[in-house]
């Protein structure tokens, strides 16, 4: 099945109600809204500034492209939109390339918010204690945290990190956040910070095995997969810092994409997509492979929320992105188009 941008027709609609309307009966014209479904995060090219947003019904019948223009006038979102946080009625949105957090209202997703104090190079964020954490990696530059008030958007605090350190991914377990030292496959240590001192705690932490690809947090606990060239490990760390359980997936190299959903890890390693149970030993045979083969866009975009495996084809930027949509036993369940490179997916109820 194949999805058309069908709440474009429903904008088309309320359009031409409004039109029809005559003054002997009031104008109503239903609002548009954005709970129970699905975001998902489409970077844009690198220096142009066509990165958006799409939004999906949670029972992925109809989908929207371009929400923030439609909802925001017409403006631009801004240059490589590279992650998302949603927090209480806001939704934030991190522009790398634009060195700005945009912030709207999660239901209704007019802009609210701008943050762009001490920004430069942005990567990640995450929340913990009322401030929001943000990453920023100047490629041979500084590498720091920055803490902003929740409340008010307000600049607290920037945590400089070592000019040799990377400042990649933000988790928080626990109450404190983790930095993950490491980008683009090199790198194997992660970072503690005291958010109530919003201070660095202790030296780095390294994994005893392989370079770091993705750290992600999971029911009060942090999970990290890290690989090398022949095998991958996924380890389990506790708020405290400490690695409580390595799962050693032998003669599986590079793993990447780490999710965690229904109690069982989701990856990748090149082009190909495993599935087990977190508990499990035995290393998984794929569940499927994507066509594409080249390293750094088999997988570029890929979750997993509520049984259901998503995978952007991201036509390496020169086209909009194409999203399957697979059950956990890999088998397909839709395709549709959203915008140019589309990363992640967000659930929003």
């Amino acid at each position: 099945m194949k999805l058309n941008r069908l709440l474009q027709f429903i904008f088309g609609f309320v359009l031409l109600f409004s039109i029809s309307c005559t003054s002997d009966y009031e104008e109503v014209i239903p609002e548009i809204t954005y709970q129970n479904g699905l975001f998902i995060t489409n970077e844009g090219k690198f220096q142009t500034p066509n990165a958006d947003v799409t939004f999906l019904t949670k029972d992925l019948s109809l989908m929207q492209n371009d929400i923030y223009k439609a909802k925001n006038n017409n403006e631009n979102l801004g240059d490589v939109l590279q992650t998302m946080v949603l927090n209480g009625d806001k939704a934030y949105l991190l522009l790398n390339n634009s060195n700005k957090i945009t912030v709207v209202d999660r239901v209704t997703f007019k802009k609210t918010g701008e943050i762009t104090a001490q920004l430069s190079k942005p990567r990640y964020m995450a929340i913990a204690n009322g401030n929001l954490y943000v990453s920023n990696d100047q490629y041979g530059g500084g590498k720091y945290v920055n803490v902003y008030k929740l409340s008010d958007n307000s600049f607290v605090k920037k945590i400089d990190f070592a000019s040799t350190s990377t400042v990649e991914n933000v988790v928080e377990a626990g109450g404190t956040i983790f930095v993950q030292n490491a980008s683009y496959g090199f790198g194997n240590t992660f970072t503690k910070i005291n958010t109530t001192t919003n201070t660095i705690d202790g030296a780095a932490i390294p994994v005893p095995n392989g370079n770091i690809t993705k750290t992600i947090s999971s029911s009060g606990n942090v999970y990290i997969i890290a690989g090398t060239a022949t095998d991958s490990y996924i380890y389990q760390i506790s708020p405290a810092g400490a690695i409580t359980k390595t799962t050693t997936l032998t003669g599986i190299g590079n793993g990447r994409n780490l999710q965690i959903d229904g109690g069982r890890y989701y990856f990748s390693s090149l082009n190909k997509i495993y599935s087990m149970d977190v508990n499990d030993t035995a290393v998984p045979s794929p569940l499927f492979s994507t066509a594409e083969t080249d390293p750094d866009f088999a997988v570029y975009g890929f979750s997993v929320i509520d049984g259901r495996i998503f995978v952007s084809d991201v036509k390496k930027f020169t086209a909009a992105s194409e999203i399957t949509v697979y059950t956990t036993a890999g088998t397909p369940i839709t395709k549709f188009t959203a915008g140019m490179g589309a990363t992640s997916v967000y659930k929003n109820y």
